[in-house]
């Protein structure tokens, strides 16, 4: 039995965002679902969860048909996120390896 995910509303409009924005390009270039689907390596069926914005979908999957259509991700070079990827690995490593958790003693005495 699967377990249900719930998602964020602003989690849910990015997905729903993105997913019409790779429509958009899809249709712009003229291509069908079929072909896209076939570029892209996956089946129809997984092209149109994608463009529904369904959070079901592998990341990997949904950013490669993005690039596909010409969706930016979030730059519009590759230097600049190659630069933000050093940025951010730079913030990592100064973090701890390990986060504990803290465990926190919950008063119930009434």
């Amino acid at each position: 039995m699967s377990k249900i995910r719930t998602y964020s509303k602003y989690a849910q409009d990015a997905a729903t965002l993105l997913g019409k924005q790779i429509k958009l390009g899809r249709k712009q270039r003229n291509w069908s679902e079929q072909n896209l689907a076939e570029r892209a390596g996956i089946s129809r069926a997984t092209l149109q969860k994608i463009e529904n914005g369904d959070m079901s979908c592998a990341m990997g999957l949904v950013f490669e048909v993005a690039v596909l259509v010409g969706v930016k991700l979030f730059e519009p070079d590759k230097l600049p996120l190659s630069k933000h990827i050093e940025q951010t690995s730079d913030k990592i490593a100064l973090l701890p390896k390990r986060i504990l958790e803290k465990n926190i003693e919950v008063d119930d005495d009434f």
